[in-house]
């Protein structure tokens, strides 16, 4: 009897342990929490915080909830793929991120040899998933040659007898973007009058604002992130400069009007429609805004990540990443952002890019 009892107790005390390993799942959201592109990283983990919360209230992914980790790439190469491995230790099964390209890219090289699922919210850069390492490298955003073919066409349609500069800050995103809009200009007949280069995070750019002055520029495309973008159109003001600023999709973040204040008045830029005006997503905005989150730029992007991934789980009755990345390949999705499908790359069907205007703090689509 009393080996019995000790059996019982050996018996429950397993299926305890069994049921409580069943219920961290670990999944992570990876962005810039901290540097220049602080507000992107926050944008991501607002989105993937209401998501897993979202998931783990209607009982987890096959039952199993969710545990999130977000973790802090500062948008640096060496950090990203620090923190891949870090993430492949904590046996992470899918990863929302990373948001810069430069990031992503050798990131998605761990996560390929560790068998992790990848989807980005952000990454536009082509070489993501056209150098993609392995089939569970996905993102759920546009990408550059797309967004630069809509820029470069609609600053010759709208500019085409303007003087027109490109400049960008090296990166990977931001000269990926800027040559695939330049390449895009010229093609349609538009040829710069300048091409030039800055170093990101520094404080004064009126060496470069003083040649486009002298270039006489009457629009600049900068492909490049937020603080930059915004230091420079200040400068330009300031050497009494009304020069047009026309950007991308890093230019999403109401931390751009905080650099510019009235300065940024009319500066242009592409993104995807924007989500917070899909039907499919109204509830969710709500929910979001009475979290005190609004949530612009990539908040949605993050949450759609996640419910792509949890809807390919479910599809494949697994977790391990073939299985999964085949449902990706496989499926059609519904998301807060649309319904879409992944093509062969791991890029989605989505609308094609739009232009925006920044006016009084907000920015409004205008085609």
């Amino acid at each position: 009897m009393r080996k019995f009892v000790m059996s019982a107790l050996v018996l429950a005390f397993a299926l305890m342990f069994s049921a409580s390993a069943r219920a961290d799942l670990n999944v992570a959201v990876v962005g810039p929490l901290t540097g220049a592109y602080a507000s992107f990283g926050e944008q991501m983990k607002a989105g993937a915080e209401l998501a897993v919360e979202d998931i783990n209230a209607k009982g987890g992914v096959l039952g199993q909830k969710l545990k999130l980790i977000a973790s802090d790439d500062a948008c640096d190469p060496k950090q990203a793929v620090a923190v891949a491995n870090k993430l492949a230790g904590d046996k992470v099964v899918f990863v929302a991120g990373h948001f810069c390209s430069g990031s992503s890219i050798p990131a998605s090289a761990v996560y390929a040899e560790e068998g992790i699922l990848q989807i980005s919210p952000a990454s536009t850069n082509p070489k993501f998933t056209d150098e993609r390492p392995g089939n569970n490298i996905f993102r759920v955003c546009g990408r550059d040659d797309q967004q630069g073919s809509v820029a470069g066409a609609y600053l010759k349609k709208h500019f085409g007898d303007k003087r027109v500069a490109v400049v960008h800050d090296k990166q990977a995103y931001s000269k990926g973007l800027a040559d695939e809009t330049k390449k895009a200009m010229n093609a349609a007949g538009l040829k710069e009058v300048m091409y030039e280069t800055v170093t990101p995070g520094e404080k004064d750019y009126n060496a470069l604002v003083s040649k486009l002055k002298q270039a006489k520029v009457d629009v600049l495309y900068y492909g490049g992130y937020h603080p930059e973008a915004g230091l420079i159109v200040r400068q330009m003001r300031g050497q009494g400069m009304d020069t047009v600023l026309v950007s991308g999709d890093a230019l999403v973040t109401a931390d751009y009007w905080k650099i510019t204040g009235p300065d940024g008045e009319g500066t242009l830029m592409t993104f995807s429609p924007d989500p917070r005006k899909n039907p499919a997503a109204a509830d969710l905005v709500k929910r979001f805004r009475k979290k005190g989150v609004e949530p612009e730029g990539y908040v949605l992007y993050t949450y759609a990540a996640f419910q792509a991934w949890q809807q390919a789980v479910e599809a494949a009755k697994s977790t391990d990443p073939d299985k999964v990345s085949k449902a990706l390949h496989d499926g059609k999705f519904k998301t807060v952002i649309g319904d879409f499908k992944f093509d062969k790359k791991g890029d989605p069907s989505l609308p094609p890019y739009a232009f925006f205007k920044w006016s009084k703090g907000e920015y409004d689509q205008i085609n």
